[in-house]
């Protein structure tokens, strides 16, 4: 099991802060739209692509500033 955590956690070493941003947010929001939906698949799948959405546009809302 930590083997796999740590294999996860590596493989995202290379990706630039935008697209970690967007896969947090597509995490995220996945696991929030099956809650809200009780499970659906077209909840689950339409959380991860608003919650990816999102979290791509964080990166870019915080270099405005």
């Amino acid at each position: 099991m930590s083997a796999m955590i740590i294999v996860m956690l590596t493989g995202c070493s290379g990706l630039s802060t935008k697209q970690k941003n967007a896969a947090t947010g597509a995490a995220i929001g996945g696991v929030a739209g099956a809650v809200l939906t009780g499970g659906s698949s077209f909840g689950t799948v339409g959380g991860a692509a608003i919650g990816g959405v999102i979290g791509h546009g964080v990166d870019s809302a915080g270099k405005r500033k």
